[in-house]
């Protein structure tokens, strides 16, 4: 018991790296997605009728599905963390898989409404674009492509980390001594879903 503890001590160490790095790599996606925010803020002001336009072609309804659902997968996913600082293991495992499964949701709603614009000629380059919007729609629905198409590779992203975070958890290797994985994990996680609380009204609810 003794060398167990000793085994697992530097590991203390290990953790708060862990964590600074992952703080540093939020910092790094904000600055990202703070950039394509002022490219849009600028473009948005330059062609605001285009955007009302474009704005109003976008599913409102899946829309707030899925900041909904997202401010739910927040929620389980702290959850999460605080049953894992209370020992129960088992809670965490189901927690942490609900929310997989409500960023599996999201991005099965994204892939439908992704769809219907495909049906509609509407992607990057499309020669409905091209041919028949205005520069302004074109530059929404570029922005609209690859903010939504960022914040969807970053859901999977979590969705990947939420994977190895039960391995862990089932393994014991993740537990309430030693939580990195999972605090990481959520810390990701509340990255992905506030993206989407400033994506939500900038693309969905534009007036």
């Amino acid at each position: 018991m003794e060398h167990a503890h000793h085994v697992e001590h530097p590991d203390m160490y290990d953790a708060e790296s862990s964590k600074v790095g992952m703080w540093l790599f939020i910092f790094t996606e904000l600055l990202l997605f703070g950039a394509l925010f002022v490219i849009y803020a600028v473009y948005r002001y330059m062609n605001p009728d285009a955007f009302h336009l474009a704005g109003e072609e976008l599913n409102r309804v899946i829309g707030t599905v899925n900041t909904v659902i997202l401010l739910i997968s927040s929620m389980t996913i702290a959850m999460a963390t605080t049953a894992l600082q209370k020992g129960q293991r088992n809670v965490a495992i189901g927690l942490v898989s609900i929310t997989f499964v409500i960023g599996l949701v999201f991005l099965v709603n994204k892939y439908f409404e992704w769809g219907v614009k495909f049906s509609h000629g509407i992607w990057p380059g499309s020669e409905h674009m091209m041919n028949e919007m205005s520069h302004g729609e074109i530059l929404f629905f570029g922005l609209y492509f690859v903010m939504t198409g960022l914040h969807a590779l970053h859901i999977i992203i979590g969705m990947a980390i939420m994977v190895f975070a039960v391995r862990g958890l089932v393994r014991g290797k993740v537990h309430a001594d030693r939580p990195s994985l999972l605090d990481n994990c959520g810390l990701y996680w509340h990255l992905v879903d506030l993206i989407w609380i400033f994506l939500f009204p900038l693309f969905y609810l534009i007036h």
